[in-house]
């Protein structure tokens, strides 16, 4: 019974979601509603069935001054290649037939199981995106955090991707990040499987036999299947930035705190590359942002009306919230 009431609709669920006219309530959701980092991202298809190889240039060739009757040096530009693969992510809910025949609003009560699994699919999508370690789980994709795991060293080299990362000089393990990102076809862009569809897909399987978890037999559903296969590129490391090692608790105590306004404009002037651009921080350090330029003139965040939405912007820039980026995260290391 627990794994019934744990994992599946029952009848008591569809009570819980019916109003007394009989029509499916709206549901207020606990869970995350907001997920504009899906609003900025670039999909590109793989170039090689579930992976995409790209060449990332690493050196810029020399010119040559050349003077009357001397010659030219031949040149090339330096590169490697750098191959990502996509992830599959997947839900199969399966609801006894008999809880959504019987409900009052049979449409409405399976519109209200969809929800809280698309959510979920958003969910594991951009928490991945921001962490997801290949060599720990090796089934998800590369996310950010393990590309951008160090941050400036003491004598910074802009050919080093950690020339990218600034710390807030955070030294416990609740701090946070903030990121900048240029999503574009050459810069950062998230992927999809050749011949196949950019974003979440969703297949109705119609009644299955389906075997009852408690071992007792079969039992018809309504299977419906949730799939999601996505990656991660980033084909050009300059597109992207990180501040790291941002102290949650100093920040919100204002005792300590990291110059928020300050590490934005460092890291804005480091980040290079043409496309759709946007920092993406955890909802709390919005509020702070907003809260520390209570003390500064001329500082140039503004609100915007996006598509009949409220954008907040930093130097022109949208600045995102998401509750995927975590206020927990360990200090990391200068890079040497």
């Amino acid at each position: 019974m627990t794994t019934v009431g744990t994992y599946n609709l029952t009848m008591a669920d569809v009570a819980k979601r019916t109003d007394p006219d009989g029509k499916a309530s709206k549901i207020v959701e606990l869970l995350d509603q907001s997920h504009e980092i899906l609003d900025d991202a670039v999909f590109v298809e793989c170039n090689d069935g579930t992976s995409h190889i790209t060449s990332a240039r690493t050196g810029i060739p020399t010119p040559t001054w050349r003077k009357l009757y001397g010659g030219v040096a031949s040149t090339k530009s330096s590169t490697k290649q750098v191959k990502d693969s996509c992830g599959m992510l997947e839900a199969l809910p399966k609801i006894d037939v008999d809880v959504i025949d019987k409900a009052r609003d049979p449409s409405g009560t399976m519109l209200s199981e969809h929800q809280p699994h698309l959510e979920g699919m958003r969910q594991g999508l951009e928490s991945t995106l921001f962490y997801g370690d290949t060599a720990l789980y090796p089934e998800r994709f590369l996310g950010l955090h393990p590309r951008f795991d160090a941050y400036t060293r003491s004598t910074p080299d802009d050919a080093y991707s950690d020339y990218n990362v600034i710390t807030g000089a955070g030294a416990q393990s609740d701090n946070t990040s903030i990121w900048l990102l240029t999503w574009g076809d050459t810069t950062c862009h998230m992927l999809y499987p050749k011949g196949s569809k950019a974003g979440l897909v969703i297949e109705n399987k119609g009644k299955v036999l389906t075997a009852a978890a408690d071992g007792s037999g079969d039992f018809e559903a309504y299977v419906t299947k949730y799939k999601w296969d996505v990656g991660l590129s980033v084909r050009d490391w300059r597109s992207v930035g990180r501040i790291c090692n941002i102290d949650v608790s100093n920040l919100e105590a204002a005792s300590g705190a990291a110059d928020i306004i300050t590490l934005m404009i460092k890291l804005s002037e480091r980040v290079e590359g043409s496309g759709r651009r946007a920092w993406y921080m955890h909802p709390r350090v919005r509020t702070m942002l907003r809260l520390q330029t209570l003390a500064k003139s001329n500082v140039n965040l503004t609100f915007d009306t996006v598509a009949g939405r409220r954008v907040l912007a930093f130097d022109d820039v949208p600045v995102r919230a998401s509750k995927k980026i975590l206020l927990t995260e360990a200090a990391i290391a200068q890079a040497s």
